[in-house]
């Protein structure tokens, strides 16, 4: 059989990880949790903000902050990467529920890595008032990373399933996510 593959897309503190854990308990086969914020802690922390690894810049939109994140050569090579991990995570016969927010086009080369595999990508949205709100709460998150992330993380993305977290508790997202492609 075919390496199933959830790829979850959703703005930083839309509720992925959430989803991701719920959905591993009612699956009927396992599925591994692979999550884009382990990759990019990976890096040294002298490039957790440089411009070689991942840069944050703080502006001002509508009165609000707003975080630019610029990606370097490193950062993007690391991400890179973890699409081939993944492909090749998913050639040893692993289930896999992928975490990821997609900001900068990477949606083509998953659709061009996975192709072999049984891929379902599901959209993670919820209100940004709803966004701003957990990333506060959170404390691991710079204010302002949703607001940029927001309009530019579903931007020509057609899913094969939308969830709102905003509205849905983690669990609800699960069950709708393993009832569509019966998990």
């Amino acid at each position: 059989m075919k390496a199933r593959i959830i790829l979850l897309n959703g703005v930083g503190s839309a509720g992925k990880s959430s989803i991701a854990k719920a959905l591993q308990t009612i699956t009927a086969a396992p599925f591994l949790h692979v999550e884009m914020d382990t990759f990019i802690a990976m890096l040294p922390d002298a490039l957790q903000d440089h411009m070689d690894g991942f840069s944050y810049q703080t502006i001002q939109r509508d009165g609000k902050p707003s975080v630019v994140i610029g990606t370097g050569p490193v950062g993007a090579r690391t991400l890179r990467g973890m699409r081939h991990a993944i492909a090749a995570m998913a050639g040893q016969g692993n289930n896999l529920i992928v975490d990821d927010v997609l900001c900068n086009g990477e949606l083509p080369d998953y659709l061009e890595l996975l192709s072999a595999f049984d891929l379902h990508v599901v959209g993670v949205r919820a209100p940004l008032e709803v966004l701003e709100a957990r990333e506060a709460l959170r404390g691991d998150r710079m204010p302002g990373l949703a607001r940029w992330q927001y309009e530019r993380v579903h931007k020509g993305i057609d899913y094969d399933l939308e969830v709102d977290s905003g509205v849905l508790t983690p669990l609800d997202c699960a069950r709708r996510i393993q009832q569509r492609f019966q998990l």
